[in-house]
């Protein structure tokens, strides 16, 4: 089984945002096959598009693991479910968990379930400053360094935050 270093973003703007998130990166670190490495702090953001919704809360979460992308995509998906989260929900609309897969590997995937890498991403801040406060080196395909991509995307007034629910190993 090859091992890839896979990149997620969680985030949650219903119910109990910051025990959701840290629910969802428990259950994540549980996943057969799956290794958390590093968690980022947790980020408050604006809604896209300011849609009349509350704020969000976001993290992304490094990890390696063995499951190929759609396997995993329909783990953590199970996962969102559990914490209530529909697909039949207006895109961008209020959620009470999101787990996106941004990064797999080095792969450029085009399938009908799944980008990546994901789509948008380069115009999300919530996703691009955690990236970068885990892996100030990473490389995005197709789109290149961390950092030239972070210098082009638009600030929409990110706040870090504290990351309660995480133990000094994920840090």
């Amino acid at each position: 089984m090859k091992i890839v270093e896979a990149y997620l973003g969680l985030g949650c703007n219903l119910g109990e945002c910051e025990a959701n998130l840290c629910s969802a990166l428990q259950q994540i670190n549980e996943l057969t096959s799956v290794t958390v490495n590093s968690i980022s702090s947790f980020y408050r953001s604006k809604p896209l598009d300011n849609m009349p919704q509350a704020d969000y809360l976001n993290a992304v979460v490094q990890i390696e693991t063995g499951l190929l992308p759609i396997p995993l995509l329909d783990k953590l998906q199970a996962i969102e479910y559990q914490h209530g989260r529909r697909r039949h929900q207006e895109r961008w609309g209020p959620r009470s968990l999101d787990i996106d897969i941004l990064l797999y590997g080095d792969q450029v995937i085009n399938h009908s379930r799944l980008r990546i890498p994901h789509p948008g991403i380069s115009q999300r801040d919530f996703v691009l400053i955690p990236l970068v406060e885990i892996n100030p080196q990473i490389r995005i395909p197709g789109l290149g360094k961390i950092s030239e991509v972070v210098a082009l995307c638009p600030d929409r007034g990110l706040s870090k935050l504290p990351t309660p629910c995480l133990s000094k190993k994920h840090r």
